[in-house]
């Protein structure tokens, strides 16, 4: 009976390291396909909802979505890169006027808690969230989680999904990053990453 219970768990050990091994290789060769969600071209939404951080690509994508008409304004979430972001936006031809400022918030976990109360009290139904590619599945499930009555839409920038990029513009080292985080949100926050 214990002979057996040992070769069951060796058994199951060897499954979840051969598992482990191949998310593993999918993680280090394609982390787009696991960490990158995007909600296609199709949609539309009572707001986009620009988060701080990455390389300054995410207003610009912002700015491309709005002169595209998928959102009649803008929220820039995020201390630190609020007031850059506004004024990207702004010199990418946004007019200030659609153009909202939530400056509190350091982590992804506050840009949802503080943008959703803006949202929640203006009764907004759906929103587009822009951030990086890498960052845009925890993004989304971070959002998801803690406002389910509010439809959300990813349509994350693409600067630097090129390997080569990686490197260069050092988007590997945020990328990796995020392998940890969706986990860490999970645990932390009991956010499903899938």
């Amino acid at each position: 009976m214990i002979r057996r219970l040992i070769f069951w768990l060796f058994k199951m050990a060897f499954v979840i390291a051969v598992l482990l091994a191949l998310l593993a290789a999918v993680a280090r060769f394609y982390p787009e396909k696991i960490l990158c969600v995007d909600s296609g071209r199709n949609v539309s939404a009572d707001v986009i909802i620009v988060l701080g951080g990455g390389q300054h690509e995410r207003p610009q994508r912002a700015a491309e979505l709005f002169k595209a008409h998928v959102a009649p304004r803008i929220i820039v979430s995020g201390a630190g890169d609020d007031e850059i972001n506004r004024q990207l936006l702004v010199s990418a031809g946004v007019p200030p006027r659609f153009i909202e400022v939530e400056s509190k918030s350091t982590t992804t976990r506050e840009n949802a808690e503080f943008t959703i109360r803006r949202l929640q009290a203006e009764k907004v139904r759906s929103a587009i969230i822009v951030t990086s590619w890498y960052h845009s599945r925890r993004a989304l499930m971070t959002f998801e989680h803690f406002a389910p009555g509010i439809k959300f839409y990813s349509r994350p920038s693409y600067y630097g999904f090129d390997a080569d990029e990686w490197r260069r513009s050092g988007v590997g080292r945020h990328m990796w990053l995020e392998f940890l985080k969706l986990p860490g949100y999970c645990v932390r926050y009991g956010i499903n990453p899938f």
